[in-house]
């Protein structure tokens, strides 16, 4: 008969007897300074973990903040001409796409042309709306509705602030028509973009803060919210970090909720960070968005869009876009990121992360709330500030060489000639305006080593 308890013939291995062996083999140096590592979000990180010196509170459900799902692979298509764009995300649904995102110029699309023969059953629509409008978000609801089409309307007038320096009109007539469209609106309408903290240089823990302080002035703001909230994260390098990032905000997103009698979990869009692409040696961007489309699926991610490899400088196209679906196709079909339901479980080092960033964030967000919470503090600079901080320090990293972008401040090919290649300007745009608050800058950490070398060319 087939012995099912392999291992009942070894003794179990202690935390104590493992850091007793390891001490042995450093022969005299000492263990903290040679093997535990501290993170930007000062979380000192351990050569190992053991559940019997787990730091995850039993308290703290980390099997409830998954979702149940496996992701949906989203295809993003800025509509300029209305039936290119329809005809363009028939053909791609058709390749692979299980969801498709569409960023609009303006409210005097039709949406009826727009999604004309598109399949309804099984596939979410995304409407991001770069302006706020009533009675266009009334237009999609009652489509939906005559359909029964699952659509996501994402408007979010405190990331136009962050992004831009202003809100559409202002903070009261925003906000009265926020909550007109919540009041008028059965699909999901609200979105919070928290990928600007990210690509601007925010570490983990004040991305996570900052997210969920702009949930909370949303909840405190739109006392009606009634169906699901999106959240659009950039997801890092930090591979394990990453995963225990979203694994953590979904965990405080429906603590912050709960308070608020808010039944609905939050509804997870991930997209590949653009902070760490490279003009140079552009290939390696493939491998970098692979690993962070990894992070996003293992931490829980309810759909991802993934980054085309020369976004930063190519207008889209259909070579690109043709890649980065087939990176996130292989995962699902070929290395069955879809068939294991929580796949970070019972990871001691993953769980010991989630808890402590989140314990971090909660601490960071009550910060921010005691001080007038995050509209106050984008209008004073104190956010702008904070996260310039960050972006200083990981920048300084970079241009010393400490942290790495293998092509571009280490093994560069000096043959590499871009200058002619240059479809967008990749940089950040100098564009002198009036706005309320600083705007928050999305900033690569490759940019002035490029510009230097393109001026060499």
């Amino acid at each position: 008969m087939a012995n099912n308890n392999l291992f009942s013939d070894f003794d179990a291995v202690s935390s104590k007897q493992w850091k007793q062996q390891i001490q042995y083999e450093l022969k005299g140096a000492d263990y903290n300074e040679t093997l535990v590592w501290e993170s930007p979000e000062g979380i000192k990180v351990k050569p190992f973990y053991h559940n019997d010196d787990s730091e995850v509170s039993e308290e703290v459900n980390l099997d409830a903040i998954v979702p149940t799902k496996p992701f949906a692979i989203v295809q993003n298509i800025f509509v300029h001409d209305v039936k290119k764009s329809n005809a363009r995300a028939l053909e791609t649904l058709q390749r692979g796409a299980e969801s498709v995102r569409f960023t609009l110029e303006n409210d005097t699309i039709s949406i009826e042309e727009l999604m004309q023969n598109l399949p309804l059953e099984n596939v979410n629509y995304y409407f991001n709306l770069p302006f706020l409008s009533v009675e266009f978000s009334n237009k999609i609801n009652e489509f939906a509705s005559k359909n029964n089409a699952n659509i996501f309307i994402q408007n979010d007038p405190i990331g136009q602030l962050a992004k831009d320096g202003n809100w559409f009109e202002n903070l009261e007539k925003d906000f009265e028509k926020l909550n007109t469209i919540a009041s008028k609106t059965a699909i999901p309408f609200l979105t919070i973009s928290s990928g600007i903290y990210q690509n601007a240089g925010a570490n983990i823990v004040q991305q996570l803060a900052y997210t969920l302080a702009q949930a909370n002035e949303y909840f405190n703001r739109i006392p009606a919210i009634n169906q699901p909230i999106t959240i659009e994260v950039a997801v890092g390098t930090n591979y394990f970090f990453e995963i225990a990032k979203l694994r953590a905000l979904r965990l405080l997103f429906n603590t912050l909720a709960s308070e608020f009698n808010h039944n609905f979990d939050c509804h997870i869009i991930a997209t590949p960070t653009k902070r760490n692409k490279t003009l140079y040696d552009y290939n390696v961007n493939m491998l970098r968005t692979t690993t962070e489309c990894m992070s996003a699926i293992l931490g829980g991610a309810d759909a991802v869009a993934n980054l085309a490899y020369d976004a930063i400088y190519h207008k889209d196209n259909e070579f690109g876009d043709r890649i980065s679906r087939n990176q996130l196709l292989v995962l699902k079909h070929e290395s069955y990121f879809d068939k294991v339901n929580n796949p970070a479980d019972g990871a001691y080092y993953i769980e010991t992360l989630t808890e402590q960033l989140a314990e971090k964030a909660l601490e960071l967000f009550k910060d921010i709330e005691k001080n007038g919470g995050l509209i106050s503090q984008l209008i004073d600079g104190t956010i702008q500030r904070k996260i310039n901080e960050s972006a200083q320090k990981e920048q300084e990293l970079f241009d010393s060489g400490k942290e790495v972008l293998l092509g571009t401040n280490k093994y560069p090919n000096k043959n590499d000639q871009m200058k002619n290649d240059l479809e967008l300007y990749p940089f950040v745009k100098q564009n002198a305006r009036k706005t309320l608050i600083t705007p928050i800058i999305e900033k690569r950490l490759a940019e002035k080593l490029e510009q230097e070398r393109l001026a060499s060319e």
